[in-house]
């Protein structure tokens, strides 16, 4: 990785557009073509900001004749304000990427609307006429899943909405759909369950010890990792019925990913960056696969955020420093030294912007240059 930077200006300052909301930032979410990032706001708001930019740093990187040497020069003006919405609800707003440019989002009766890039919303054709607390959708199998806390619902190509029986006790909320479209598990009082999208009726609980707050399936569908509410990751497989427990977290885990390059899984809740090889994965010893990634500090890592397409790692500290890392590595590179507690963190699917939410409602687009990472 290659870093040029301007006077004493951090990676940051050179490259992030940045806005201030009026409540934290608690979720993110690029749509499809990567052409906007919309920002959902502990009020209930959602602003959304086009990727496209008048003043990108490839524009204002300059090469000297004479000796080659880069240079960016810092922002002529600051970037337009974000497309806003209206409060959709009054709380936390559930929100998904949607079919073409849109997302998808649930207001406060659990109406779904589709927002597209531009901020014009129509109404999605479904009503829970509940709160939502989870959503999901694949775009592909066009499934749409939903949950109220205390079951969940399905619906195929926004057809009407069905409940799915589940021998388990309700209190369903963090859910996900898996890359194949044909599983969804969810959180519940007592471990994970999954079901076939395709089925009504019997699921496959996974019994954990405590209970999942985040779900991440693998690219291939095979595991899934688990946040517990109080700490630690469960590792799951649920093909073969097999389970691993990571559980020497100093703080809890709010922030886990799966890295598809590196073959590996991240997780915050430790004082660096913590990775495991899947190629040993660490079922009966969290020491099995282990990969020494970034520098050991002072605070803890709370979030982590894997490059689509690239062994590299975002990750930010509690005292809201930013750093990219190669998995496996013990090289960081700064990206930001301080700021607000980081509450959400995402790459687009090209690997050219990280998207970042904060806990003082500052949201951030960071786009990278090509030259920055090397291959």
């Amino acid at each position: 990785m290659n870093q040029q930077t301007a006077g004493k200006l951090s990676m940051f300052d050179l490259f992030a557009r940045s806005w201030q909301r009026p409540a934290a930032v608690v979720d993110l979410r690029f749509n499809t073509n990567d052409t906007a990032v919309a920002f959902a706001g502990a009020d209930g708001s959602l602003a959304i900001a086009p990727l496209a930019d008048n003043e990108s740093p490839e524009k204002r990187i300059r090469r000297s004749a004479d000796f080659g040497q880069a240079t960016i020069r810092p922002r002529k003006a600051p970037p337009p304000p974000l497309i806003e919405t209206a409060a959709l609800t009054q709380s936390m707003l559930p929100i998904a990427v949607g079919p073409s440019d849109r997302f998808v989002v649930a207001n406060g009766d659990g109406e779904l609307l589709s927002v597209d890039a531009s901020g014009e919303i129509e109404s999605g054709g479904i009503r829970l006429g509940r709160p939502v607390k989870g959503l999901d959708y694949h775009e592909e199998k066009r499934i749409t899943a939903l949950s109220d806390g205390a079951a969940l619902h399905l619906s195929h190509d926004g057809g009407p909405l069905r409940q799915l029986e589940s021998a388990v006790d309700g209190k369903i909320d963090a859910i996900a759909i898996s890359p194949d479209g044909l599983n969804v598990a969810a959180a519940t009082a007592a471990g994970l369950a999954i079901w076939q999208t395709s089925a009504t009726t019997g699921c496959d609980h996974i019994r954990l010890p405590e209970r999942p707050v985040l779900i991440r399936w693998t690219a291939d569908n095979r595991w899934l990792a688990c946040a517990l509410e109080t700490g630690g990751v469960a590792l799951v497989e649920p093909g073969a019925k097999r389970i691993g427990l990571l559980q020497d977290f100093p703080t809890p885990v709010s922030s886990l990913c799966w890295s598809r390059p590196a073959n590996a899984l991240v997780a915050a809740g430790a004082f660096r960056i913590a990775a495991w090889s899947m190629e040993t994965p660490p079922l009966a010893d969290s020491r099995s696969g282990a990969l020494t990634t970034g520098r050991t500090g002072y605070v803890a890592i709370e979030r982590v955020a894997a490059h689509p397409s690239k062994d590299l790692v975002a990750a930010s500290y509690a005292n809201g420093a930013i750093v990219i890392a190669r998995i496996g590595s013990g090289d960081e590179l700064p990206v930001r030294h301080a700021g607000e507690p980081v509450t959400v963190m995402a790459w687009s699917a090209d690997g050219n912007h990280l998207a970042i939410g904060a806990t003082d409602g500052s949201a951030a687009i960071v786009t990278f240059p090509p030259q920055i990472f090397k291959s």
